[in-house]
């Protein structure tokens, strides 16, 4: 993946440098689009294990998967996790999962991830 060309800004004595908007991107990460997508998707699994108090052991019997899967999972380490696998952890974990299709307005469409349909992108896929 090539990295995008970043702009290089100045604040007083500070430069600095701003994002993309996808620090996966940023980084040169291969498919950093799914990779934005994936850790998107975990922040809310790990936001719903700690609204309802779960252990890991105990999330891990919820999601049919070992504990140190879990912990894998809840540390980022997401190569193993497929986007189909991560929404259905929400479905286990008591989330409906949206997916709508609307036609795109710019004539390239892109996939937004998000808990309310909102029109703030939270990760996109494509471009």
């Amino acid at each position: 993946m090539k990295k995008p060309k970043l702009k290089t800004k100045r604040l007083g004595d500070i430069e600095y440098t701003e994002s993309s908007g996808n620090v996966f991107a940023d980084l040169g990460i291969d498919n950093p689009e799914e990779a934005l997508a994936k850790s998107e998707i975990v922040l809310k699994i790990q936001a719903i294990i700690k609204k309802k108090k779960l252990t890991q052991a105990k999330a891990a019997k919820i999601l049919k998967i070992s504990q140190p899967k879990i912990s894998l999972l809840l540390r980022g380490y997401l190569d193993d996790f497929s986007l189909e696998r991560l929404l259905r952890f929400l479905n286990d974990l008591g989330q409906d999962v949206y997916i709508s299709i609307v036609a795109s307005h710019s004539g390239h469409g892109s996939t937004m991830i998000g808990d309310s349909p909102s029109t703030a992108r939270i990760a996109a896929l494509g471009k």
